[in-house]
Order: C-alpha cells, then sequence, then structure tokens
C-alpha cells in the first residue's frame, strides 16, 4: 500500500541490520508517522503487548521476528530451551488472536530440529520471512475475492459508489500488506471500482478513526468516518450496501471474534438485510475452538477508556481525560459475533458460508495446522523476564 505516494508495509527487517526489526508504531498514527526499531524479544514483547504492532495478522508476523531475536541471543549449548522459553514468553504478550499461537508454535516446531545455534538462527529468520510473506500473499487473494463481491454489487449500481462500513482497523496495518477487511476494498480502488467507506471510529482506542482513515486517505481511498452508533442509522436509511469487518480469531463453527462493537454491527445488518462479510485469512481460524463461548476474551486497561488522546490547536499531541476521575470503566476488548449473523467468510481460498461444513469445505485438512504448543508452556510462561522499551525513530519512508 501507499504513504505519500510510496509503497510501504506495517513491519521488515531493517535491509542493512538484520539483527534489527522495523514496525510502524501504530499508537502514534495518524498524527505521526513512526518507525520503531525492535532488537530483542523483551522489545517484541512490549511492542505486541502495548499495541505498538496490532491486528492478529501482524501480531503473529511480529511474534514470529521476536523468535527470531531471541535465537540471536540464546546461548551455545542452551539454545533449545531458549526458544522454548521464549515462544512461551510471547505467548503472554496478548490473549486472543490464534495467529498469534500458530506463529509461535510454527517457530517453536521448527527450532526443534536445529543442531546448531547459527542453523536455529538461520531458520528462524528463512521462517519468520516466510510468515510474513505468507500474509501478504493471503491478503492479496482475500482483496480479490471479496472485489468479486464489491464488482456485482457495484454493477447493479450502475457504476454509482458502492458503500461499505467496516469496524475497527483490519487494514494493512494490522496485517503487513493489503489487509483483511480493506484488501477488496483496496483491490476494487485499484480496478477502478468506486467505492466509498464508513469507518467506525471504533472507541475506545479509535483505531478506525486514527489508522483506518489514515491508511484509505493515504491510498486515495474515499471515506467518512462516523462515531460507532451511527451504522444502524445508515443501515436503516440504505446508505450501506456492505459489512466487511476482519476477525482476530473465528472459530470452527463460524463464530466470529473480532473488535468490541462488531456484534452490534451484525445484528444491525440483519436486521436491514444488509450482507454481513467477516474477512478471514486462514491465520485467524481456530479450527480447535469449536464455538465462540471459548474464546477469551480479553480486557485491558480501563485507562483506554477513561482517556483518549488526540492533537490539540497548538499542533501537540496529548492525552485528556473524559470521566470523571474516580469513575469505574470496564474495557472488554472483543466481542463474538455468531455465525448465524454472519453472511459468509471470506478467506485466502474463497468464500464460504459461515459453518463447520462451509470452512471445511475450503479447508478439509485443517489438522495439519494443529502443532503442538511449545514444549515449555504454562510453566515457562510464568517466568518472569525483564522487560526495555523499544526505540522508535521519526521517519516519511
Amino acid at each position: 500500500m501507499k504513504v505519500d505516494g510510496h509503497p510501504l508495509t506495517s513491519i521488515w527487517l531493517d535491509v542493512e541490520d538484520s539483527t534489527v526489526v522495523r514496525a510502524i508504531d501504530q499508537r502514534l498514527l495518524p498524527h505521526e508517522l513512526v518507525v520503531a526499531t525492535i532488537s530483542t524479544v523483551e522489545q517484541m514483547f512490549d511492542a505486541i503487548r502495548d499495541m505498538l504492532v496490532r491486528g492478529a495478522p501482524l501480531i503473529g508476523v511480529a511474534a514470529a521476528y521476536g523468535v527470531y531475536l531471541a535465537a540471536l541471543k540464546a546461548g551455545e549449548k542452551t539454545f533449545h530451551d531458549d526458544i522454548q522459553n521464549a515462544c512461551a514468553y510471547l505467548l503472554k504478550s496478548r490473549p486472543t488472536a490464534v495467529n498469534l499461537q500458530f506463529a509461535l508454535r510454527r517457530q517453536g516446531e521448527l527450532s526443534k530440529s536445529a543442531t546448531t545455534r547459527a542453523e536455529l538462527i538461520k531458520m528462524l529468520l528463512e521462517n519468520a520471512n516466510a510468515i510474513r510473506q505468507e500474509e501478504i500473499e493471503i491478503g492479496q487473494a482475500i482483496g480479490a475475492h471479496g472485489a468479486e463481491l464489491i464488482k456485482r454489487i457495484g454493477e447493479r449500481k450502475q457504476g454509482q459508489p458502492v458503500h461499505i462500513l467496516t469496524h475497527c482497523n483490519a487494514g494493512w496495518l494490522c496485517t503487513v500488506d493489503w489487509g483483511t477487511a480493506t484488501a477488496p476494498m483496496y483491490a476494487s480502488f485499484n480496478n477502478n471500482i468506486p467505492v466509498h467507506v464508513w469507518v467506525d471510529e471504533t472507541r475506545p482506542r479509535n483505531q478506525g478513526a486514527a489508522l483506518t482513515a489514515w491508511e484509505l486517505g493515504q491510498h486515495g481511498v474515499s471515506y467518512t468516518v462516523i462515531a460507532d452508533n451511527t451504522g444502524g442509522h445508515l443501515m436503516q436509511n440504505g446508505m450501506v450496501d456492505l459489512v466487511i469487518v476482519g476477525t482476530d480469531r473465528t472459530c470452527s463453527n463460524g463464530d466470529v471474534t473480532n473488535k468490541i462493537g462488531t456484534y452490534l454491527k451484525a445484528l444491525a445488518a440483519k436486521d436491514n438485510d444488509v450482507p454481513f462479510y467477516v474477512a478471514a485469512p486462514s491465520s485467524s481460524i481456530d479450527f480447535d475452538l469449536p464455538s465462540g463461548r471459548d474464546v477469551p476474551i480479553e480486557q485491558r486497561d480501563i485507562e483506554e477508556v477513561k482517556y483518549a488522546t488526540g492533537r490539540g490547536d497548538d499542533g501537540k499531541t496529548r492525552r485528556v481525560l473524559l470521566t470523571p476521575e474516580n469513575a469505574h470503566a470496564a474495557n472488554y476488548a472483543f466481542d463474538v459475533t455468531p455465525a448465524r449473523l454472519v453472511t459468509g467468510i471470506i478467506t485466502e481460498r474463497g468464500i464460504c458460508e459461515a459453518s463447520t461444513e462451509g470452512l471445511r469445505r475450503l479447508f478439509p485438512n485443517a489438522e495439519e495446522r494443529r502443532l503442538p504448543a511449545c514444549e515449555s508452556g504454562l510453566k515457562a510462561a510464568g517466568t518472569k523476564t525483564n522487560t526495555t522499551k523499544t526505540n522508535t525513530t521519526k521517519t516519511k519512508r
């Protein structure tokens, strides 16, 4: 995707120093484009936990690079245990997105075949690069499949813009390139199909207003930011042709876990006969989890609800208190949308109904993706590790 007319991805290995991972610090967008320098597993843990990097696919890629960074510091004789410990440590950074688990399992399993530390480092880097490339190709494929839906609606509207509502940020910032929910929008735009995107602000962290609006605008896609409670009104008045959202974890029965507020959009869409699609890379589908009742829902710091960050008239970014100082608050990060409310799931292999049968039709060999968890398991996950701050630098890349 493009920023200031130039191609950019959300995360990459430094071209001059292979011991350094670069990533856009998403906490500072849209007002500052800052690239973080990440060189240790502890810094990668902090980057994931503090949402410097965020979005299920990107978290998986970041974690894969985190294991590689751990290998650079691993002992010559203890590297197997060190890697398993690093996997278990990174697993604690965010609990909901299944991509994190898959990436760590892949790295942890691969590391077992290494006979030397040097071989381990090479293998883990190659695999991290492969996982990154996979997410790019998956996003592009999701875009192609989803664009067919938009094209058909556009043909019915005889060239009038297709109005798409999306929630949170399921764009290239949450993957590596293309995104998930936004991929069909970008593909349509690139193919000269007129689209307009309704962007939910997505409280409490405002990822829609800050991130989705920023990346759509940078690429030239028409959009309008709306308050989270506006979507139902737009649907009632025929102003939404299609809803496309992302997913942090889709269960084997088609239940979808996504940013808090997604369920309400699905209810409004169902009531108004608006198609509701979920863009789900296979890395976000958890075939081991039977239904949404079993998904761990992350509860984050209540200060995210009580405070908001923005730029003042003086051009300075500041945090302001929205509530009474001693107000009680709750901060559930995700909710579950039942499969019955989902029109279809857009994957890199095509579009299917939100059901066990539908997902199995596209992914008949899902068991092959069920790798054993890191050997250290919860025991190593309980090990305390010191953390260090991630370095950031302003850039115009």
